[in-house]
């Protein structure tokens, strides 16, 4: 049980999380089929399945590849569309999550973006929207929005125009220079930035000499990609005053400790949830003895502690 001297709790813009643990979009669904596994108003809050105006099938199967210490995965944004999320699947997870959620939103354009920003910043039960600009700018070749300074601070702009809660901006770190992107979403208004998505891989069939995913490349995702996402928070940290969530990798509260060192204010957990769905509920578990073990008191106070 948690020790009552110690203090798990972070503050993201105003919104306050009894710990730092978020699960990762895309890997925790909805919420409510981990709730027949567990109590998940547990977690700090929860990302939830990226969200685009416009329903998606997403990508030909086979979508996900195993890899030696991670896996490669290609789903292609499938979701219902942002206004079935709204009138089905918010009202189911309210049902098991009495806690504000994440709303991860992603779109093709600018104009999309601001469509589904504008329409989930009305829901009662977002405290913070996740704005995902690794999503291919269909309007610029399909360059990502989070490929430059310039088009992420652009979508920054464009979203916070039309919203009234906090802002965090997704970035990839499939880029030169990480920090000048966080520098752009900052420079735009953003509350705060999500680092990293997942790397871009492959992997190939040898029997049948070509690429094991339908789509070629995938997002590379689990403990190999780690020291690149702690390598990337503690670069953002140098670089911007405002709030960073880290994930990428994550599986463990030691994990989770040294992500927050970096510069990280909350940890999402992401394919970890996949390999084990108690995997977030074990790491809140784990947390308080892993803060006595390298005597601390208060997770607040560790927030870039490494610098």
């Amino acid at each position: 049980m948690v020790n009552d001297n110690l203090n798990l709790k972070v503050n993201l813009s105003g919104l306050e999380l009894d710990n730092p643990i978020i699960p990762a979009s895309g890997t925790f669904g909805f919420g409510y089929e981990f709730a027949e596994l567990y109590d998940i108003n547990i977690l700090g809050s929860f990302s939830f399945k990226g969200t685009t105006v416009s329903p998606r099938y997403g990508n030909d199967t086979p979508r996900i590849a195993e890899t030696a210490s991670g896996m490669l995965n290609s789903v292609g944004l499938q979701n219902p569309g942002i206004e079935k999320v709204i009138s089905e699947e918010l009202p189911k997870l309210k049902k098991c999550f009495n806690k504000p959620v994440i709303a991860n939103i992603s779109g093709f354009s600018i104009d999309d973006y601001v469509t589904a920003c504008r329409l989930i910043d009305r829901q009662e039960q977002v405290g913070l929207i996740e704005v995902n600009i690794s999503c291919p700018n269909v309007h610029n070749g399909g360059m990502s929005f989070g490929a430059s300074a310039q088009a992420a601070a652009e979508v920054t702009k464009a979203v916070k125009a039309v919203t009234t809660k906090p802002i965090y901006m997704k970035l990839t770190p499939n880029v030169t220079d990480i920090a000048e992107i966080a520098k752009g979403c900052e420079s735009a208004g953003a509350d705060g930035v999500s680092l990293i998505n997942t790397l871009l891989g492959m992997r190939l069939d040898l029997r049948k000499r070509k690429p094991l995913l339908a789509n070629t490349t995938g997002g590379l995702s689990g403990p190999a990609v780690f020291p690149v996402a702690v390598r990337c928070v503690w670069q953002v940290y140098n670089a911007v005053k405002i709030p960073i969530i880290g994930m990428g990798g994550v599986s463990s509260a030691e994990d989770v400790i040294e992500m927050m060192m970096a510069g990280a204010t909350a940890v999402q957990v992401g394919a970890a949830n996949l390999v084990d769905p108690f995997a977030c509920k074990k790491i809140i578990e784990d947390l308080p003895r892993v803060m006595k073990k390298y005597r601390i008191d208060d997770l607040s106070d560790i927030i870039g502690g490494a610098h």
